[in-house]
C-alpha cells in the first residue's frame, strides 16, 4: 500500500507539472531568474549577468524551451550571506547556486526548497544520465547524493566535479638553485628550505625592488586550514578511520582529528623561528599574499594546484616581470607518519544547486536545469565559437578563456553558467586533462606535473550519507568559521613553550561555541557507506 501511495503521489505531482507546462505554454513566455556569481570585472572580466554568454544563452533557451531567464549576480566571496539575505527576504532566484551544505540542509529541513525527488527520472532524466552513479556512495546516483534517508526528499543537487586536484604547495626554485639546496622532499628539508631563505634574505633579494622583508613562507590568516592545508593534513594519523575523520571536523576544520594539533605545532615552530609572514593575522583575503609574491619577496606558499598558472590572477607572469629569472614550481614533500605524502583531494561533487519553494516557476527551472545537461548546450557554454574561444590543434581542444570580442569566460570553463559540473568536460578523462593542460598558456607538461603532483597520494574529503540531515552546524557555522581564525592566530603566535595551553583552550571555546554539537551529531547520524 506504501508503494502505491508514493507512486500515485509522483504521478499527481508529474500532472500537476504537465499541467504547468500546458498552461505555461498557451499563457506564454515563461520567465525564471538564476543565479551567477559576481566574481568583479578586474582582468577584462565582464558584468556576469550581461555578456555575450548570458546573450547566447537567452536566445538559445528562448528557442528551445519558450523560456526567458534574467540572471542575478551574487558576489562570489560573499555567496553564503548574500543567499542567506535572498532567502530570508523571499526574494531569492528560482535556481540558486551555494558552497553551503548546512544552510541548504537547513532551508530544506524547514520547507523553503522545492522537492526533487519526484522528478529526477522525467522533468530533470537529461541532467540525471550527465551526472550519472556516485562514485564515492557506491550503489547511489550522483543526482541523489542529497536525498534525505528518512523522507527520500531531495532539495538540491550537487555539480559533477572532473578535476579533483586540490591543493599544491610551490617553491622558489631560482633561490634553491642560487643557494645550492635541492627541492626539499620532506618535511624537514621544507623546513631547512625555509630558515635558508631566511638566512640568505641580502642575497636572495638583491635586486629586488623593494623594502620589505623577505618572507619564507607566506598565508592569510582568514583561511589557515586552507593556505597550509598541504602541511596541516600530513600530520593526521594516516591510520585514522574515516568515520573518525568525517565525526571529528566541524565547519571544515580539523582541529580535534588526532595528529592536526601537531601540524599547527609545526606552523607555530616555523613561525617563533620567522619564517612566517609575522602579518598573516591580519590579511582577509588573498590580494595581500598574492601582492607579495609578485613583487619577489615570498619563498614558498601553499594555494590552488595551477593558481601560479591561472591568467586571471597572473601570479607567476607578474613575479617574473618584476623579477627576471624568477621560478615557481610546485614541490609535493609534506611526508605523513607512514613515509607517504597525504593530501585532500576534492569530492568529485562540486556546488550545490537548488530552486526554493518560493519559486513562481519550478516546473521552468528545472526544464532550465535539464536544459543546461544536454551536450550542444553546455558544451558550447563552456568551449565557445571555434577561433574565438577555442582552437583544436592536433585533435586537442585548447581554450582561450580571455577570448576577445566579448568572450572572456569570468570563471573557469564558464562553470558559473554550467552549474551541474565543475570543470571541463569532453567525454573522457584523458580527453579532459589534454584539453586542462592545453587552456594555459604555459607548457603543457608544466601543468600536467602541477596536477600530478597535487594528486600524489590525494584522498577525496570524506563523503556521508548521514542516517538524518545534519541540523547542529547551520545555526553555528559562521560564528564557528569566526572563532576558528582566532584558534589558528593565537595558536601559531604562541611562544612554543605555551602552545599546548593556548591551543587546548582555544579549541575549547571553539567546541563551546557549538563544534562540540556539531560533532556529537555527526556521531549519533554516522551512517557507513
Amino acid at each position: 500500500m506504501k508503494k502505491v501511495c508514493v507512486v500515485l503521489a509522483a504521478a499527481f505531482a508529474l500532472l500537476s507539472l504537465a499541467g504547468c507546462k500546458e498552461e505555461g505554454a498557451s499563457g506564454g513566455t515563461a520567465k525564471i531568474k538564476v543565479e551567477v556569481f559576481d566574481r568583479g570585472t578586474d582582468g577584462g572580466k565582464t558584468n556576469p549577468a550581461n555578456n555575450k554568454w548570458t546573450e547566447w544563452i537567452k536566445e538559445k533557451l528562448l528557442k528551445d524551451e519558450n523560456i526567458a531567464v534574467e540572471f542575478v549576480p551574487v558576489p562570489r566571496g560573499d555567496e553564503q550571506t548574500a543567499l542567506i539575505n535572498l532567502m530570508a527576504a523571499g526574494t531569492p532566484p528560482d535556481v540558486a547556486v551555494t558552497y553551503s551544505l548546512p544552510n541548504v540542509t537547513q532551508w530544506g529541513e524547514q520547507g523553503g526548497l522545492f522537492d526533487l525527488a519526484p522528478y529526477i527520472d522525467t522533468a530533470l532524466a537529461d541532467l540525471n544520465a550527465f551526472l550519472g552513479p556516485d562514485e564515492a556512495l557506491p550503489g547511489r546516483r550522483m543526482i541523489e547524493r542529497n536525498r534525505n534517508n528518512q523522507s527520500g526528499k531531495i532539495f538540491s543537487i550537487q555539480a559533477r566535479r572532473m578535476n579533483v586536484a586540490r591543493l599544491n604547495t610551490f617553491i622558489r626554485k631560482d633561490w634553491l638553485d642560487k643557494l645550492g639546496l635541492p627541492l626539499p622532499a620532506t618535511t624537514d628539508e621544507y623546513f631547512d628550505a625555509m630558515a635558508a631563505f631566511k638566512a640568505n634574505e641580502k642575497q636572495l633579494l638583491a635586486g629586488v625592488q623593494t623594502n620589505a622583508a623577505l618572507i619564507p613562507f607566506a598565508l592569510t590568516g582568514i583561511r589557515v586550514d586552507w593556505d597550509a592545508g598541504n602541511m596541516l593534513d600530513s600530520f593526521i594519523d594516516p591510520t585514522l578511520s574515516d568515520r573518525d575523520r568525517w565525526v571529528n571536523t566541524a565547519v571544515e576544520r580539523s582541529f580535534v582529528v588526532p595528529g592536526y594539533k601537531e601540524g599547527v605545532r609545526f606552523l607555530n615552530r616555523m613561525f617563533n623561528a620567522g619564517l612566517v609572514d609575522p602579518q598573516f593575522a591580519l590579511y582577509k583575503d588573498s590580494q595581500t599574499l598574492y601582492n607579495n609574491i609578485k613583487s619577489g619577496i615570498v619563498g614558498s606558499f601553499i594555494q590552488n594546484w595551477d593558481q601560479i598558472y591561472r591568467d586571471s590572477d597572473k601570479i607567476l607572469a607578474d613575479l617574473q616581470k618584476n623579477v627576471p629569472g624568477a621560478e615557481l614550481v610546485p614541490v609535493d614533500c609534506f611526508v605523513s607518519s607512514d613515509g607517504l605524502t597525504h593530501k585532500t583531494s576534492y569530492d568529485p561533487a562540486g556546488v550545490y544547486f537548488f530552486i526554493p519553494a518560493g519559486s513562481k516557476n519550478p516546473e521552468a527551472a528545472m526544464r532550465y536545469l535539464n536544459w543546461l545537461a544536454k551536450y550542444e548546450n553546455y558544451h558550447f557554454i563552456q568551449t565557445g565559437p571555434e577561433g574565438t574561444v577555442h582552437t583544436v590543434v592536433d585533435g586537442v581542444l585548447k581554450l582561450n578563456p580571455n577570448a576577445g570580442d566579448g568572450w572572456i569566460q569570468n570563471s573557469a570553463q564558464n562553470i558559473d553558467y554550467t552549474v551541474m559540473m565543475n570543470g571541463l568536460f569532453l567525454g573522457s578523462q584523458e580527453e579532459n586533462i589534454k584539453a586542462l593542460a592545453a587552456g594555459y598558456t604555459w607548457p603543457a607538461d608544466v601543468i600536467v606535473n602541477a596536477y600530478t603532483l597535487a594528486m600524489a597520494n590525494a584522498r577525496p574529503g570524506i563523503v556521508v550519507s548521514p542516517k538524518s540531515p545534519l541540523a547542529a552546524e547551520g545555526p553555528v557555522g559562521e560564528t564557528l568559521t569566526s572563532k576558528a581564525t582566532e584558534v589558528y592566530a593565537q595558536s601559531i603566535q604562541a611562544r612554543p613553550a605555551d602552545f599546548d595551553a593556548v591551543y587546548d583552550a582555544q579549541v575549547k571555546e571553539w567546541l563551546g561555541k557549538g563544534a562540540q554539537a556539531v560533532i556529537d551529531e555527526r556521531a549519533e547520524k554516522y551512517q557507513a557507506p
